[in-house]
Parts: C-alpha cells; sequence; structure tokens
C-alpha cells in the first residue's frame, strides 16, 4: 500500500469519529438532562438538593446552546480535516503559551477548567480503554496513530473529546459549580458517547481490511431510558451467568458503576494519560529549550540520529558514579547512607554535570532526570534500603535518556517499565526486621551492578535485566518468599487437582458412554470420584498404588451398579460391597468430603446399588469389564498435558472445598463484571499491592500467583495467608471496588507529574 493510501485511511478514520460524534451528541445531551432530573428526585442535604435543582432548571434553558456549541466545535473540526489544516480549538487554558512571549500565572478558573477537561478525559478513557487501543493499533499500521506530541490537539484523543465538552459547556454559560453537580452523570454519558464513536471508526477501518485479527470488544449500546440506570447496561444487575458467577451483586445507586469505573486506580494500564504528561513535559520544556521538543517527538526516528553523550559529560557521569557506588554498596552495606544524604550529595554533583554538558538539550536532561529520581527518592512508600540503590541507577539513567530520547516520548521504554516494576513489588517490603538478605532485596542489588556494568549498553541491558526481573518473580514467590510459598503450593495443589478433576471425568464419560450402568452411579462417578482420584493424584502421583485403588475401586462400583441375573453373581456384590463402601468412604474422607456429605454419598450409592441389583437390564459382560478396568488403570498415561486444559467458570467446581487456615477462597461478592474489566483482572502484574475488603475486613495483599489459563490468581497478606480468585470473581471485586491497587499510577509517572510541577513552577532551573 503507498503512501497515500495510508494517509486516506488515517484521515477517513478521523472523519468517521467526528462524524459519529455529531450524529450521537443530542442523545448525549438528552441523556445528561435526563440523569439531572433524576439526580433532582434523589434525597440529599438541603444544599445539594437546592444545586440540583437550579442545575435542571438552567441545563433545561442552556442546554439547546451547549448542543449548538458543540456542533459548531465538531464541524469545525470537520472543515479543518477535509483541507488538511491543523483541527482549530481553543486551548482549555486561556493563558498565552508561547515561547515569545513572557510567563504569566494561570487564573485559578483556567486551573479549574483544566482539571474539568482531564478527569472528564480520564473517564472517557476508563471506560473506551479497548476501543481507543484497536483503533491506535490499527492506525499505527498505515503510520497514522496518534502521536504523543499531539494528544491535546488530535481528534481521535479522549483529552480533546473532552476539551470539546467542557469548552461548550462554559461557553454557553453552564458555570463550573453546576458541572461539579453533574459531574458523574456527564462523565459517564459522554464516555458511552465517545465509546460509540470509536467503535464506528473501528468498524470504518474494518471495512477497509485493516488489522482484521484484532478482534473488537463487546459492543454496550445505548438504551432507550439514556441517563438512568446505566448499571444494568453495564453489569448486569441483579443476574448471574454462568456456573461461576453466582453470589455477584448489582450496585444499588443510579451511577454509581461508573463512579467505580473511573476511580478505580490502574484500570486498563492503557499509557494514555501517561503518554499525555509526557507529552505535557516536553511541552513545558520545548519553550526554554526548542531543541528538546524537536529532538524528543518521535522518539522511533530520531533514536538512531541522537548524538548520543559528549565525551566531556560522559566523564562527569562515570565520576559521579563512582562516587555513589563507593557510598552506597561500596562496603557490602546500603544502609550505610540514607535515602536524604544521598539525594543531597546527587543534588551537589548536579552542578558539575550541567558544567560538563556541552548542549542546552544535555543541560535540560540533566536537571528533568535529577528531579525525577528527587521524587523517587523521597518517596516513603518505598523501603529506605530499596531506595539508595534505586540512586544508583540515576547516572544509567542520565545516560540513556541522552542517548536514547524515546526515554521522554514513549512510557514504553525499559528504562520505565524496569524501575516501575520493581517499586511496585517492593512497596509492602519489611525491613523492619533489618532482613536486607531477602532475595527480592538481592536481586534489586543485583539488577543495579549490572546495569553499572554495562554502561553503555543502554537500552538493550534494561531490556535483558527487565526480562530477568519477571522470571525471577515467577520463582520467588513460589519457592523463597516465606509469606506466600505456602499459599503458592495450596493455590497450585488446588488448579492440579480441578485440572485433573477435569479430565477424569471427561474420560470416565467416554468410558462409560454406552455402558448399562445405574445412572445414581453414572453421577457418582462424574461429581464426587473424579474429583477424589484426582486428589490422590496430585498428593501421590497418577500411578500410585493409592490411585490405582481408588481407579480398582471405581471398576468395581462400574461391575456392581449393573444387572445380575444369577444367584453367584448376586452373592458376589453382597460379600464385596462392605469392604467397597469402605474404600469409597475413606478416599472421599481423603479429599476433604465432609461426614455429612460422606453420609448422603452412601445412602445414594446403596439405593442405587439396590435398584441396579433388581434390574433386569442388560449386563456387563466379562471382556467389557475387563477392558473398562485396563482402561481406568493406564488412564494416568493417556490424560493430556496440564497446561492445554482450559479452566472456565464452566468447567471449573466449587473451589470452596479446598479452603483451610491457610488458603482462603473468595466465593461471593462483587458485581457483575463487564468484558473489559476480565480483560484487566488478567492483565494484573506478579508482584503488585492491593487493597482488599472482604469478609468484614480491609488489609494490603500481593499479587504472587498466576495460574496456566490465567484463571485462578493468589494474593498474599503479609502475615501469609493465601486468598485465592477465579478470574470471573476476581473481575467481580475489581469493578465493585472491593480490590484496588495502592498504586493509581507508576512510580515513573508519578515522578514525571513532581518533576512538571517544579518545572511550571521554575522553568528557569532548566538550564541554569
Amino acid at each position: 500500500m503507498s503512501i497515500g493510501p495510508h494517509r486516506a485511511l488515517a484521515l477517513t478514520a478521523r472523519l468517521s469519529f467526528v462524524e459519529a460524534l455529531m450524529r450521537g451528541f443530542d442523545a448525549m445531551v438528552q441523556a445528561c438532562l435526563e440523569g439531572a432530573r433524576v439526580q433532582a428526585t434523589q434525597l440529599g442535604d438541603p444544599s445539594l438538593a437546592m444545586k440540583r435543582r437550579d442545575l435542571v432548571l438552567d441545563l433545561g434553558k442552556l442546554a439547546a446552546i451547549w448542543r449548538a456549541d458543540m456542533d459548531k466545535a465538531l464541524n469545525e473540526a470537520l472543515r479543518d480535516l477535509r483541507v488538511g489544516r491543523a483541527v482549530g480549538l481553543k486551548p482549555a487554558s486561556s493563558a498565552i503559551t508561547r515561547a515569545d512571549v513572557p510567563l504569566s500565572l494561570l487564573e485559578d478558573s483556567d486551573i479549574e477548567r483544566d482539571l474539568a477537561v482531564s478527569r472528564l478525559a480520564q473517564a472517557i478513557s476508563d471506560v473506551t480503554g479497548s476501543e481507543y487501543t484497536d483503533l491506535n493499533a490499527r492506525l499505527q499500521a498505515v503510520q497514522g496513530a496518534v502521536e504523543p506530541s499531539n494528544v491535546q490537539m488530535d481528534v481521535l484523543t479522549p483529552y480533546w473529546v473532552g476539551r470539546v465538552v467542557v469548552s461548550a459547556w462554559l461557553d454557553c454559560g453552564l458555570g463550573l459549580e453546576h458541572w461539579g453537580t453533574l459531574q458523574g452523570v456527564v462523565h459517564q454519558e459522554v464516555a458511552q458517547w465517545a465509546l460509540e464513536a470509536y467503535h464506528f471508526a473501528n468498524g470504518v477501518l474494518l471495512d477497509h481490511g485493516l488489522r482484521p485479527e484484532i478482534d473488537l470488544r463487546p459492543f454496550i449500546r445505548r438504551a432507550k431510558d439514556t441517563g438512568v440506570g446505566r448499571a444494568t447496561v453495564m453489569g448486569g444487575v441483579g443476574g448471574s451467568a454462568g456456573g461461576g458467577n453466582s453470589g455477584l451483586q448489582p450496585l444499588g445507586q443510579p451511577y454509581e458503576e461508573t463512579r467505580l469505573l473511573t476511580q478505580t486506580p490502574g484500570m486498563y494500564k492503557t499509557p494514555v494519560q501517561s503518554q499525555a504528561l509526557l507529552s505535557k513535559l516536553t511541552q513545558v520544556v520545548g519553550r526554554q529549550v526548542p531543541e528538546f521538543e524537536q529532538t524528543h517527538a518521535d522518539g522511533h526516528t530520531v533514536r538512531e540520529a541522537a548524538p548520543g553523550v559528549s565525551a566531556g559529560l560522559g566523564q562527569a557521569i562515570q565520576a559521579v558514579g563512582d562516587v555513589v557506588r563507593r557510598q552506597i554498596g561500596g562496603g557490602g552495606e546500603a544502609e550505610a547512607h540514607t535515602p536524604s544524604q544521598v539525594l543531597q550529595e546527587l543534588q551537589q554533583s548536579k552542578r558539575a554535570l550541567k558544567q560538563s554538558a556541552s548542549t542546552p538539550v544535555e543541560r535540560a536532561t540533566i536537571e528533568i532526570v535529577a528531579l525525577l529520581f528527587q521524587a523517587i527518592l523521597t518517596e516513603e512508600r518505598l523501603p529506605a534500603s530499596i531506595r539508595v540503590w534505586f540512586a544508583r541507577l540515576q547516572m544509567p539513567v542520565l545516560r540513556v535518556a541522552i542517548s536514547e530520547p524515546d526515554f521522554f516520548a514513549t512510557t514504553s521504554h525499559p528504562a520505565r517499565v524496569l524501575i516501575d516494576r520493581m517499586g511496585s513489588c517492593v512497596m509492602g517490603f519489611v525491613e523492619s526486621d533489618g532482613n536486607t538478605e531477602d532475595a527480592l532485596y538481592k536481586e534489586i542489588r543485583r539488577i543495579v551492578q549490572v546495569i553499572e556494568a554495562y554502561p553503555d549498553t543502554g537500552r538493550r541491558v534494561f531490556q535483558t535485566v527487565l526480562n530477568e526481573f519477571v522470571r525471577f518473580l515467577e520463582t520467588y514467590f513460589r519457592e523463597e518468599n516465606e509469606a506466600s510459598r505456602r499459599g503458592v503450593s495450596l493455590a497450585q495443589q488446588v488448579e492440579q487437582r480441578e485440572t485433573c478433576a477435569i479430565q477424569y471425568t471427561i474420560e470416565l464419560r467416554k468410558m462409560l458412554d454406552g455402558v448399562p450402568v445405574h445412572e445414581g452411579v453414572r453421577e457418582f462417578m462424574f461429581k464426587v470420584w473424579a474429583d477424589v482420584m484426582a486428589h490422590s493424584a496430585v498428593l501421590h502421583g497418577t500411578n500410585s498404588e493409592q490411585t490405582k485403588a481408588l481407579k480398582r475401586a471405581a471398576a468395581d462400583l462400574i461391575w456392581s451398579a449393573s444387572a445380575k441375573t444369577s444367584r453367584e453373581e448376586r452373592a458376589d456384590v453382597l460379600r464385596r460391597l462392605p469392604p467397597l463402601l469402605k474404600t469409597v468412604r475413606e478416599g472421599m474422607a481423603r479429599a476433604g468430603l465432609p461426614s455429612d456429605k460422606q453420609d448422603e454419598q452412601i445412602q445414594a450409592l446403596n439405593a442405587a446399588l439396590a435398584a441396579a441389583f433388581a434390574a433386569r437390564s442388560a449386563t456387563i459382560s466379562s471382556t467389557h469389564l475387563q477392558a473398562v478396568t485396563e482402561r481406568l488403570e493406564a488412564l494416568g498415561d493417556v490424560l493430556p498435558d496440564l497446561a492445554s486444559v482450559e479452566l472456565d467458570a464452566e468447567t471449573l467446581r466449587d473451589l470452596s472445598g479446598h479452603e483451610s487456615d491457610d488458603l482462603e477462597v473468595v466465593a461471593d461478592g462483587g458485581s457483575m463484571p463487564t468484558p473489559a474489566m476480565v480483560g484487566w483482572a488478567k492483565e494484573l502484574q506478579i508482584g503488585a499491592w492491593f487493597e482488599l475488603d472482604y469478609r468484614g475486613k480491609q488489609e494490603h495483599v500481593q499479587l504472587a500467583w498466576h495460574g496456566l489459563q490465567k484463571q485462578l490468581a493468589l494474593f498474599v497478606t503479609s502475615s501469609g495467608r493465601g486468598v485465592l480468585f477465579q478470574l470471573h470473581r476476581l473481575a467481580a471485586f475489581l469493578q465493585a471496588g472491593l480490590l484496588t491497587p495502592m498504586e493509581d499510577e507508576s512510580l515513573t509517572t508519578r515522578a514525571t507529574r513532581v518533576a512538571l510541577a517544579k518545572l511550571d513552577a521554575d522553568p528557569d532551573r532548566l538550564l541554569n
């Protein structure tokens, strides 16, 4: 495909998106009106009730103007796109931001306007994450994806949509106070409006055959009663789907579901918000150092042409790094210096680094990296013993930031991802007992030393140690972490037992197909005895004597449950039945079945065997019985690999039978999750910390293990108790806000936000 069709498809997607917005904004405005009326009928304190009544009156009068202002903005965007002009939409802030005009303080109203736009953009991102990601992925194939430096002006970005809505709202005379009153409703309706537009644009690209391998997520259309009871549309109030979803509870208040979605930190894990922050950083620095913005606008293009670190600065970085290494860990103890001491010494070294720099871009980069690590080293939630080792990464990161400009252009740079992954894992690191010999602490120390050993390797060494760290986490929680080791072992046994039980059930169904066996015995074999054999197989092995004895008992049950026509056969059954039932009871007991359940099963078996005893149906021939017995004996050899068996809500049994003092199984709670929530649940990263609200207590838990198919997930408390989730239940807890990440944004994103605030307050520090 030539560059012409490439550009044409990218333009078509943007035109389609804006046109879809134009077709849908009447319904969106009407939904907001309905939502305002619903709010006005709800109970509340007198002042809030008055605000809601005033809002209904004012919005009713000004809604047509709000609609017209949005229509004008969207039409102008269409016009600009069609003639190839940059989309003209006045900035959210009225402050002048050109580099040739002196900086001025922002008005409070401008700041409030910017905050309203940012919050609305985040709400849109939370709901439209998968559609937006798919659209951007398709556009990347035709070189038309949203550029990090153009997040605020590209019509496809949630920020641009939010700015259209907020600007029209304020321009028509509806103030920020009214916006705050209706914010929850507007966030939900605008996000749904944008979702439909993203879906339409994706459909247009699909019609052109562009990246059809990307599956569109299930699309939720606007209900006819738009604006009222959206939780029914999004979550399915009051219902359950499949055997694994029982106990999922709806949320009662209107718009409560959307409030949880927009306030759940880390939802979708898309880089849109962090990418916008990096774009803002580039713009702010570019006002003082124009070359910085030109250099960092497109990391994929400039990385090959980046000049690298100048000779003088390279020597200065090496000298500062040598000093830091002697101070931290030089004598074998990183605790010789506190984070504040190390930070002070790094700040003092900054002047020497800037004096050695040969260009304004180098000096600006030195300042930005120093601000980033200043924020990281003062992050109180990170243990002090870990922070001082992070300090040793400042010089390697500085070298990478200068030689690889995409460090400031993308959130996916391996140096950023590595710091974020290590930071998220050590948020709950316990150092009060002085245990700096923990395997996690030693691994972070090793990674820092490896990076320092290859100062000129840059991105490649960061990517290598990142991959090593991810692999380390998989074994750390299973083998080396005292708090999680027991829980992971139990969770793996649960998964193996469930998988084996499924496999045994499948094979038993094949064996008994067409065999004249009483239905009661057949059901016992599928629902109870398959699990008993699976339990023995996990503990002792599929070919152990214990498991073989249970297989022989299965063959005896099958024979006993067939019709007996001769007196000798009936006598043989009566003789063999007591020891057989004794074996059955012992097997159920070892598998953890309670005594009352054992009694029920024994009674049902007795009734089934008695019915078979008197039946006049066909008997099992000795040849057929021998074949069944041999297949049971060889069952362990014919079963497929555990990893190939699908564990899902339809096949997993009730896991509560696996609960013990060391392992808690979450069997109820949460609200019906959307497909997007299920997708997010599968993406949670090992080592991340969460706050769990379950069974009347709130506590911090760490994700320690994923099952083979990510259908099971284990969280552990600091005391070592395991909490096991099935995937759908995990998504339900995330959606209901009962399980929330302890970090609302990654470590480097938070550090970038702090650095940006300081640069906004004092931009001259970049070059001074």
